[in-house]
C-alpha cells in the first residue's frame, strides 16, 4: 500500500486541519487568523486519506443495514481496497480526466469507487439511485460520461441510454458488464501516473434542478476537499467521533457529510441504511452504535420530534441541520429531550458550508449564523449591488474561497452570470443583525411583494409549522387585484389530521395571532407539495399554478379564503 508520511501538500492540508481543531470553539480566533492551504498540485485520497491509517487504524466506514447486516471498514482496508479498484479501473481503460457516473446505494462500494476515481485523476459524476433513463442519458451525455458503476439492479436502466461507455456492475454477474467483484484480484500497492493538480476537475454534480435543467457544478481536488474543512468545522467534527449524516448518495450533502468532513476529521463514517425511514429504528441504531455526531435535514428532523426522543439515552453531543433552514420549535424540542441545540448552516452544492452557527457560540433562534473561516460574506441589495443588511447572500472573490466551485462546466455565461461584480451570488437572500448573524429569508425568486411589503416564504412557513395540524408548508403569492399578491400555504398535514373546513379555520386563525397583519397568510389549499428528486419544495411549480388558476378566473377548488370565515373577522 501507499501512504507513509503526509506529502508536503498532506502536510499543509494537515496544519491547517489542526488549527481548526484547536480552535474549534474559538470562531474569533479562527476567522481571524485561518487561512485555506492552497497547494499547487493535492490529490486528497493519496495525499491525506492514505496517511490516516498510519495515525489512526480505527473505522473508516460502519454501515449497518435494516436487515441486521454490519459492515465495518478500517482506514487501512480502505485504502488497501480502493488500491485494488483504481488499478482494475486502470486495467479498464480509466484514465485521467475521464468522467465516470457512478450510481450506487450506502455501500462500500461507493467509498471504494469515489477514492479509486480520485487516485486516477477521473471526473465523478456522483447520481442517485432514484434517477430513470432519460436523466441517465442526461448525464451520459453532457457529462460526457465515458465509464458507468452501478448495481446489477440498476444496469436494466442503461438499457436505454446509447454511448460507447465502461459498463461496471457491482453485485451478480450481468451480460455484457464487467464485474465489481473481480477488482478482489488486483495489485494492493498502487503508483500514480502522475501528479494530480489541485485545480484539476475532481467531481461534476448536476444540481437538482429546482426551476430549470440540472446544471453542472464542477468541483475540483481543492475546492470540496480542502473547502470542506469549513463544514468540518461547523459540525465540530474531532478524531474518533462516530457522524451519522441523512443524506441520499449522488446529492452534495453526501459527499460533504458522509466522505469529506468526517474523513478530514479523522471520524467514523456511520450510514443506517432502510427502506422506509423509523424514527424509532434510527434511534435504537444511534443509541447502540454510539454515534457522536449528526446531522439531517429538516424532513428528517419533523419526523424525529415525533417519535420519543427520549428514548435515545446518549444522544450525540452535536447535531446539525442542513438543506433548508430549521424552523425553531424544532430546534426547542430537540434541545428539551436532548439538552443539546442543533445548529444550523447553509452551503450550496457550488460550495461547502460557507455560514452556520459553529460549536460554543450562542445560537440565535431562526439565525443560520456567521460565516466561517476563509469565507468574506456580503449582504447585497438585489436592485443596487450595495451592502445592505438584508440582501442577497454573495462570497467575495478577493481573495477566492477555496470551497468555491470552479464554475458551471460547458456553460461560460451562466458562470460568468453568478460571479459578477467580483462576488459569487448564491441567489439566498439573508439579514445580518448588528452581531454578523445572518437568518436566511429566502430564495430571491421566492420573495415577493404584498401590498408592497416583502414577504419571506420562509418566515410564513417557519409559524405554520408550529401548528400541531401542518406537517409540511409551502408559501407562494396568490394574484389579488387590490393587493397585487397575497400569501397563499399550500399545507401538507400531520397525524390523523383532516383537510376539513374546521382545519383550515384553526391554521388560518394560528396564523393570524403569530403574523403581523401584512404577513398574514390569507389563503390555503391542502395538497402534496411538488419537490426535486432531492426533495426541495419546487414553490416555482407552486407560484405558475397560482398564476394559471387566476388567469382562468373564478373561484379555485379546494382553497380556503380568509374572507369565507366570518369567525375571523375582527
Amino acid at each position: 500500500m501507499t501512504g507513509n508520511l503526509p506529502t508536503d501538500a498532506g502536510a499543509m492540508f494537515l496544519a491547517a486541519r489542526d488549527f481548526l481543531l484547536r480552535h474549534r470553539e474559538d470562531y474569533d480566533t479562527a476567522r481571524r487568523e485561518f487561512c485555506w492551504p492552497q497547494p499547487a498540485e493535492f490529490n486528497w485520497a493519496l495525499d491525506w486519506f492514505d496517511t490516516i491509517g498510519e495515525r489512526r487504524d480505527g473505522l473508516a466506514l460502519w454501515i449497518v443495514d435494516a436487515d441486521g447486516g454490519e459492515h465495518q471498514v478500517t482506514f487501512r482496508d480502505m485504502t488497501r481496497r480502493s488500491n485494488q479498484v483504481a488499478n482494475w479501473l486502470r486495467g479498464l481503460g480509466v484514465r485521467r480526466g475521464d468522467r465516470l457516473v457512478l450510481m450506487l446505494g450506502n455501500q462500500v462500494e461507493l467509498w471504494e469507487t469515489i477514492l479509486a476515481a480520485m487516485k486516477l485523476g477521473a471526473v465523478v459524476i456522483p447520481a442517485t439511485p432514484l434517477l430513470g433513463a432519460p436523466d441517465l442519458r442526461d448525464r451520459i451525455d453532457r457529462g460526457r460520461a465515458r465509464h458507468v458503476v452501478t448495481t446489477s439492479t440498476d444496469t436494466a436502466k442503461f438499457a436505454e441510454v446509447p454511448g460507447d461507455y465502461t459498463r461496471v456492475a457491482v453485485g451478480e454477474p450481468v451480460p455484457g458488464w464487467q464485474a465489481y467483484a473481480d477488482s478482489a484480484g488486483a495489485d494492493e500497492r498502487f503508483t500514480p501516473d502522475g501528479p494530480t493538480r489541485a485545480d484539476d476537475p475532481m467531481l461534476l454534480y448536476f444540481t437538482s434542478g429546482t426551476t430549470a435543467l440540472p446544471k453542472l457544478v464542477e468541483h475540483t481536488h481543492a475546492s470540496y476537499p480542502i473547502g470542506h474543512l469549513s463544514t468540518m468545522y461547523w459540525i465540530g467534527l474531532e478524531p474518533g467521533d462516530v457522524h451519522l449524516n441523512i443524506s441520499s448518495p449522488g446529492w452534495a450533502k453526501h459527499a460533504w457529510s458522509n466522505f469529506f468532513a468526517p474523513w478530514n476529521a479523522e471520524a467514523t463514517v456511520f450510514v443506517y441504511n432502510y427502506t422506509r425511514f423509523d424514527p424509532a429504528a434510527l434511534l435504537a441504531q444511534m443509541q447502540r452504535c454510539g454515534v457522536t455526531s449528526f446531522c439531517a435535514p429538516p424532513t428528517v428532523w419533523r419526523m424525529l420530534i415525533q417519535a420519543d426522543l427520549g428514548s435515545l439515552t446518549t444522544p450525540p453531543s452535536k447535531v446539525v441541520g442542513a438543506g433548508e433552514p430549521l424552523n425553531p420549535e424544532i430546534i426547542e424540542q430537540v434541545r428539551r429531550a436532548w439538552s443539546v441545540t442543533i445548529r444550523d448552516g447553509f452551503g450550496q452544492t457550488e460550495t461547502s458550508v460557507q455560514v452556520a452557527n459553529t460549536p460554543g457560540q450562542p445560537v440565535r433562534p431562526g439565525s443560520m449564523g456567521r460565516p466561517l473561516p476563509g469565507f468574506d460574506v456580503a449582504l447585497l441589495d438585489p436592485v443596487t449591488g450595495e451592502p445592505a443588511d438584508e440582501g442577497e447572500i454573495c462570497l467575495a472573490l478577493q481573495p477566492r474561497p477555496v470551497g468555491l466551485m470552479t464554475g458551471y462546466a460547458d456553460d461560460p455565461e451562466r458562470t460568468a452570470e453568478v460571479t459578477r461584480g467580483g462576488y459569487y451570488h448564491t441567489g439566498d437572500v439573508g439579514s445580518r443583525d448588528a452581531d454578523g448573524y445572518i437568518t436566511y429569508v429566502g430564495r430571491t425568486d421566492d420573495v415577493f411583494k404584498a401590498s408592497d411589503y416583502r414577504i419571506s416564504p420562509f418566515e410564513l412557513e417557519s409559524v405554520l409549522l408550529e401548528h400541531e395540524a401542518v406537517a409540511e408548508a409551502a408559501v407562494v403569492p396568490a394574484p389579488d387585484p387590490i393587493r397585487l399578491a397575497v400569501p397563499k400555504a399550500y399545507v401538507v398535514l400531520a397525524g390523523q389530521h383532516r383537510p376539513t373546513r374546521e382545519t383550515a379555520l384553526s391554521i388560518l386563525r394560528f396564523a393570524r395571532e403569530h403574523l403581523a397583519p401584512y404577513k398574514r397568510v390569507r389563503r390555503l389549499e391542502f395538497a402534496e407539495l411538488p419537490k426535486t428528486i432531492s426533495g426541495k419544495i419546487r414553490r416555482v411549480e407552486l407560484r405558475g399554478r397560482e398564476n394559471d388558476l387566476h388567469a382562468a378566473g373564478g373561484t379555485v377548488p379546494g382553497e380556503y379564503r380568509e374572507e369565507d370565515f366570518p369567525e375571523l373577522r375582527s
